[in-house]
């Protein structure tokens, strides 16, 4: 029976060695253009007189384009199994994934704790609703406020719908104290909130705000910063200051420490909520379990999603005691909110996150950042922890960077003009020094664009 040619060990090397991570490797003698897979008969050893072409990613790719609506940028890169940090492709193409599902698959592909609790869990009950009570909604509940200090949760199933609780929950404080009006949220220029209707006019990006007004009232935006232009800008409307710690689809900026603590001494005097959206930087990411924690704050409402559910999807919105006090029974709900089977592997993210693996992940990303420093075209780095954005000199694109990149066998993002990594939190050294290596081949060989050439 013809079968295609099997992974070879060395398949899992990439970087110089592994000039193709794309193509199987080679039977002895036997040719495999770039663009085929030659199919051949194990057992004489001997090529098909035609080689096919590679059908399983072209099939999956056509399908996709003839049924999925077309609202993503794909890479022309069809995904079928990973484990760890590597993922694999239909004919075996390996990569080392620095993207982790944009910072989702926080203990990597496929976790052998995480996989059998999931799969443990979705063996005995599945779904109930939430009319109903079930134990790992209640464990995750109770190690995250314990974990965070927060008082109550609230579980969904993205990051835009934690925001959106989250913009629910401030308001009705805000209507419970102070009446009607008083219900205007402020976010930052330059933030990245979801893509509902509510959670895209919180966004601070005039760009995403087209087609698709009107969009809601109630929300306005100050200059990440700028302490005076917020305080100036609040009125007896305002309810909620919300805000992103590192403002991801931002580019990867921090904002600065002082700044953070005259928002929340803002809030304070005020009587406003404050919202932090950690739906990127949370569990983990930044080295400590809330990004919070690098900048000593304690703000009202948190919200999560991402790299909480280790794969699966959910979103959570912890609140502070005069916050919670206010949400009773039909203020507020999800059908699919707190999952028994998404909360079986969110369980064990969480209880991952000891002191030993937060110190990996702040060694790694030292490792990281200080191998980026060095590599050439690099002008700046920025964010906390492994949430990483790389700027470049002048006439380098980061778009030009990921295409080559993924063509070497590493996976990146990007957000606004940097590059952007947001390795799986599991990485070990020898995965940075991987990534180092494939960057620094890509960099190297890469010639600035003349303004001719970029437009």
């Amino acid at each position: 029976m013809a079968v295609c040619p099997p992974l070879h060990p060395s398949g899992a090397v990439l970087g110089p060695r592994l000039r193709y991570p794309f193509l199987p490797p080679q039977p002895s003698g036997i040719r495999i253009a770039e663009s085929t897979v030659g199919r051949y008969n194990r057992e004489q050893e001997k090529p098909y007189d035609q080689e096919v072409t590679l059908w399983i990613p072209k099939k999956v790719i056509k399908r996709d384009n003839e049924y999925v609506l077309h609202t993503y940028g794909r890479n022309p890169v069809v995904l079928e199994k990973g484990h760890g940090l590597y993922a694999e492709g239909p004919e075996g193409q390996k990569y080392l994934d620095f993207t982790s599902g944009i910072g989702v698959n926080s203990l990597g592909y496929c976790d052998l704790t995480w996989a059998e609790a999931v799969s443990e869990q979705a063996h005995k009950l599945q779904h109930t609703s939430n009319l109903y009570y079930t134990a790992p909604c209640g464990k995750l509940a109770k190690k995250l406020c314990k974990r965070t200090g927060m008082s109550k949760v609230f579980f969904g199933n993205s990051g835009a719908e934690a925001n959106e609780g989250a913009i629910k929950a401030a308001r009705k404080y805000s209507f419970d104290h102070y009446g009607k009006g008083r219900d205007t949220v402020i976010t930052l220029v330059n933030s990245f909130h979801g893509r509902t209707i509510a959670t895209l006019t919180a966004t601070g990006q005039e760009v995403f705000h087209q087609y698709f007004g009107p969009f809601n009232d109630g929300f306005q935006y100050v200059p990440a910063g700028d302490i005076n232009s917020l305080t100036e800008l609040v009125d007896r409307h305002t309810c909620a200051i919300l805000l992103e710690l590192v403002q991801g689809e931002g580019g990867v900026m921090a904002l600065d420490p002082e700044y953070v603590q005259a928002v929340r001494a803002l809030c304070d005097e005020k009587d406003l909520i404050l919202i932090v959206d950690e739906v990127q930087t949370g569990v983990g990411r930044t080295g400590t379990f809330l990004c919070c924690e690098h900048y000593n704050l304690k703000p009202d409402i948190v919200t999560l999603a991402k790299g909480l559910g280790g794969g699966l999807p959910i979103g959570a919105v912890l609140m502070n005691e005069k916050v919670a006090e206010g949400m009773g029974p039909g203020s507020h709900g999800s059908t699919f909110g707190g999952n028994p089977v998404v909360c079986a592997g969110a369980n064990v993210v969480v209880d991952r996150m000891d002191a030993a693996f937060l110190s990996n992940v702040n060694e790694r990303a030292v490792q990281l950042r200080t191998g980026l420093a060095k590599l050439p075209r690099v002008k700046s780095l920025s964010g906390i922890g492994l949430m990483v954005g790389i700027d470049f000199l002048e006439g380098i694109q980061a778009a030009d960077v990921l295409a080559a990149c993924r063509e070497k066998g590493l996976l990146v993002l990007t957000a606004k003009t940097r590059l952007r990594l947001l390795p799986p939190l599991t990485l070990t050294a020898h995965d940075v020094d991987m990534a180092l290596e494939i960057l620094d081949e890509v960099l190297t060989g890469m010639q600035p664009k003349t303004a001719e050439e970029k437009a």
